[in-house]
């Protein structure tokens, strides 16, 4: 899988799971740490281990293995490191204060949206 649908199949995930402000930022741009990031937003620490185990589980589903990851003591953020694509889940406040998107500010940013239709608009 490359890294570019990797980083979909993971947008996807975080929508499941109701991540908000979902990002992908792509590094290799301008660093070789990896080729992207996908940062987003939760609004509890449970919902950000929520987020994160179930990418986590999902992936290994398919055969994608995990090779590391750090936060699961305070849960503010959680990284998960795919080698070629590194996810953050951020509690807002988390989020806020660390700011990825400006640190990382000369690289290309994406906003993705939740493509899955709600469940009233379906009907």
């Amino acid at each position: 899988m490359t890294s570019k649908n990797l980083v979909k199949k993971i947008t996807g995930l975080i929508f499941e799971k109701k991540g908000t402000d979902v990002k992908s930022i792509e590094i290799k741009k301008v660093s070789t740490l990896t080729d992207y990031f996908v940062v987003c937003s939760a609004d509890s620490d449970t919902q950000v281990k929520a987020i994160a185990d179930y990418i986590e589980d999902k992936l290994k589903d398919e055969g994608i293995r995990l090779w590391h990851k750090e936060g699961y003591r305070a849960l503010n953020w959680v990284l998960l490191d795919y080698v070629d694509v590194v996810v953050h889940v951020f509690k807002k406040e988390a989020r806020l204060f660390y700011n990825l998107e400006k640190l990382w500010g000369d690289a290309p940013v994406v906003q993705h949206r939740d493509t899955v239709p709600k469940a009233e608009e379906a009907v």
